[in-house]
Formats: C-alpha cells, sequence, structure tokens
C-alpha cells in the first residue's frame, strides 16, 4: 500500500506495475491513485459508510482521471465526499442508484404496461400512451425518473396549456400517477412527486345543447346519408375538380346510421354503442345491460324507437355495430359523423353532445336530475348538476305567478283576481 504526496510530478511518475495498484495521499487520507495495469490514472477516495469502524466495509469512489483533474482539484473532491459521508450519505451507492435510475420516458412505458393496463380503461390507456410520447416525452422524457423537477412539469404544463388547456391539466395527471407507482416501486422517496403542487388551468366545460330544429335537420341528414347519399361540395375552379369521380356523394352503411340513432335516443357514450354485444341487448325488458362502463357495470334503459333501431339490424358476428372485422367493435365515427354534421349545419357539434341534448330534453322536460342521472349512468349527483340551470319549468311557474300577481296590482282597472303564491310543500 504505497503511500505518497499526491502531486503532479508524482504521479506522471508512477510506472504501471502490470496489477492495479492505488496509490495513498500522506496529507488527506482515503485519497489515492488508482493505477491500472494498462497504465490508466485516475482519482479516488475510499470510505466506511454509516458508523464507519472495521466491521463496515470500505467503498471505493472514482473521482476521474488525472487528464480531467489535477491534484489539488481531486483532493478537493474528495474532501466534499468525505464531507458528505460525515454527515451520513453514502456518495457511491447514491451515484451507482443513480445510475440504474430509469428515464422518465422508460419509467412511464413500464407504468402503462405493468399499471395503467390492468386498473385503468382501455380509453383511458390509450389516452394516456397519447400524453407519454405526445406531450410529456419531449420534455421530460431523457431525464432521470428522481431528477425530473416540479419547475420542469410546471413549464412543460404551461407550453401545452397555451392552446389545450385541458389537455395540459390530463398531462399532469398521467405525470402524477406514474410517479405514485414509482413510490410503490421504491424508486422515489415517499412524496416526491413533481406533479403534485401544478395548480390546474380552469376548465370552461362545453356545452352544447341541440334545439328541436336542430334536431330534424340531422334527422334528414342522417336519412339522407343512408339513402341517397350526401352530395360533395365541389369547388370547380381548383385544379384538380376534374379528377374528382362523377359519384360525387358520400354514403353511410346501416351501422352507422344505427348508432348515431341510438346516440340520440339513450344518452350513451360513443363506446359504450361502438362496443355494444348483443348479448348485453335485453329485448325482452327494454335494456342494455353493459357489464363495464366508465363508471362500472351499467343499465341503458331502451324507449321505442332506440328497440326498434336494433330490432332492425341483421346480426352478423358479437358486436351490434359491425365494422370490417367481424369479430372486433368499431373503431369510431368520425368520418361519417363529420359529413352529416355538415349537411346539417350543425358545424362545432361534437358527437359527445348529443348525450348532452338527451339529457337536456330530459331536464326540460321536468323529469328531474335524479332519474336525468339514472338515465345517463352517472355515478356523482354533482356531475349531473352540470344540467340544473335547464331545468326551467318550476321557475316558470314561479315567475308567471309573480307576474300575474304584480299585474293585478297595477292594473286595478281590468277587475284581475289576485292569486296568492302557493307555498311549495
Amino acid at each position: 500500500m504505497p503511500i505518497l504526496k499526491l502531486t503532479k510530478r508524482a504521479t506522471d511518475a508512477i510506472e504501471p506495475s502490470g496489477c492495479r495498484d492505488i496509490y495513498y495521499d500522506t496529507e488527506l487520507k482515503g485519497f489515492g491513485l488508482k493505477v491500472t495495469p494498462t497504465g490508466a490514472k485516475m482519482w479516488c477516495v475510499e470510505y466506511r459508510p454509516g458508523a464507519g469502524g472495521r466491521g463496515v466495509a470500505k467503498r471505493r469512489m472514482v473521482l476521474g482521471s488525472i487528464s480531467t483533474l489535477t491534484p489539488d482539484q481531486a483532493r478537493d473532491a474528495a474532501r466534499a465526499v468525505l464531507a458528505r459521508v460525515a454527515l451520513g450519505e453514502d456518495p457511491a451507492a447514491i451515484r451507482s442508484g443513480s445510475r440504474e435510475m430509469p428515464t422518465f420516458s422508460d419509467f412511464g412505458e413500464r407504468y402503462l404496461t405493468e399499471e395503467a393496463t390492468s386498473k385503468l380503461k382501455p380509453r383511458t390507456v390509450v389516452n394516456y400512451h397519447i400524453y407519454l410520447r405526445k406531450h410529456a416525452v419531449p420534455f421530460i422524457g431523457s431525464r432521470k425518473l428522481d431528477m425530473v423537477s416540479s419547475s420542469e412539469v410546471a413549464k412543460m404544463h404551461r407550453s401545452i396549456g397555451q392552446t389545450r388547456p385541458m389537455t395540459a391539466n390530463r398531462v399532469v395527471e398521467f405525470i402524477g400517477s406514474v410517479y405514485r407507482f414509482a413510490e410503490t416501486c421504491g424508486l422515489v422517496k415517499r412524496g416526491h412527486n413533481p406533479a403534485a403542487q401544478i395548480k390546474a388551468f380552469r376548465e370552461q366545460r362545453r356545452e352544447r345543447f341541440l334545439t328541436s330544429d336542430e334536431f330534424s335537420r340531422l334527422g334528414d341528414a342522417i336519412r339522407e346519408a343512408e339513402t341517397t347519399g350526401i352530395p360533395w361540395i365541389v369547388d370547380e375552379t381548383k385544379p384538380m375538380a376534374k379528377h374528382i369521380p362523377k359519384e360525387r356523394v358520400t354514403k353511410i352503411d346501416q351501422y352507422s346510421a344505427a348508432a348515431l340513432r341510438l346516440l340520440i335516443f339513450t344518452g350513451a357514450r360513443r363506446n359504450e354503442i361502438l362496443q355494444l354485444k348483443w348479448e348485453y341487448v335485453d329485448f325482452e325488458r327494454g335494456l342494455l345491460l353493459l357489464p363495464d362502463s366508465k363508471t362500472g357495470r351499467k343499465t341503458i334503459v331502451l324507449s321505442a324507437p332506440a328497440l326498434a333501431i336494433l330490432a332492425g339490424l341483421p346480426r352478423s358476428g358479437p358486436y351490434v355495430m359491425i365494422g370490417a372485422d367481424l369479430d372486433r367493435p368499431r373503431h369510431d365515427l368520425n368520418r361519417p359523423w363529420k359529413r352529416i354534421r355538415q349537411r346539417a349545419g350543425l358545424e362545432g357539434v361534437r358527437i359527445h353532445d348529443l348525450r348532452h341534448s338527451f339529457a337536456s330534453v330530459a331536464v326540460g322536460g321536468g323529469l328531474g336530475l335524479p332519474i336525468v342521472g339514472k338515465l345517463l349512468g352517472q355515478s356523482s349527483p354533482a356531475t349531473t348538476a352540470r344540467y340544473a340551470h335547464l331545468d326551467s319549468d318550476p321557475l316558470r311557474r314561479a315567475t308567471d305567478a309573480i307576474g300575474a300577481q304584480i299585474s293585478a296590482a297595477l292594473d286595478r282597472t281590468t277587475g284581475a283576481i289576485v292569486l296568492p303564491l302557493r307555498k311549495s310543500s
């Protein structure tokens, strides 16, 4: 165990011996120079972690090569390491753990595979894949999982939120889920969640309810699309207009038309109809018995028009709304809906707005929020409460009574009878 004062002249004079040698410094205990059989020379520091003592195995930590650190720089680095050891740290173990720590991108994929797929709805998992690859990875994907800071997540949140505030909020929620899983895996300390303190953007929920006239136009457009077809709007002045086929109409199949009509008549969510199986349809009791939905098991009560739509569909596989593959559900209705929406003059109306419109008709008819909530399969009364402002019947009756009483008092010449307001029971 050679001991000498490690200076530049002394280290330059050391020759490899064919074995791995450690030369220890006379000035700082634990500081040394490691020389490999090939002649490579690296500064190192040795210490006993924890309480120390001969019963604790030594750890050796490489600080750098003599080509990158001078003896004085290496000695200062060794002092810093030994100071951390005195405070109870184990710098070598921390460095080793840092090297093994996965990046956010890698662990995000692991979370989706091991945790999300088994516990979340398939649609949520699809969205989480998008949040990871399209939004999170460009900002923090290459960062070690334990090195991502709240400021980095906040910067990402602000950037996405400039154009898509709701998406920005969902991405932060996803990141929070990743770190909760990382905590259970022992990769980060309890409470280490850089997404926890990010304040969400205020979200303005879109509320679009179809009027009776708009329902009529929508019905006309669906009938036209499944029979004669919706004519294309072609700008004949465009150079490529002559190449457009002469049969310039868009027709939809009966299953697309049926799916849209069922969404209108049931207020169901899109995937509840697209993924509907015949085994879930109870014609005798007029019900759809869904084993799983966004809120768990769900029963949808079918009206006579909805039952008629289902009864008129041919059965060609396990799914009601068949597509190209009989053994798999339809993926979406975006293309037919876009053409029908344009034809009906309903620009900006989403498929999900059909669900809102179903609720608006129910609430406007005086059915009451609890009944509407059950029809929609909503588990929380607070969710249904968003339609409360549509229930105008009690307010209309009240304002009519108030108006009649005030009018009678103002116009004494009419001999109008003043009716007292009834107290609500």
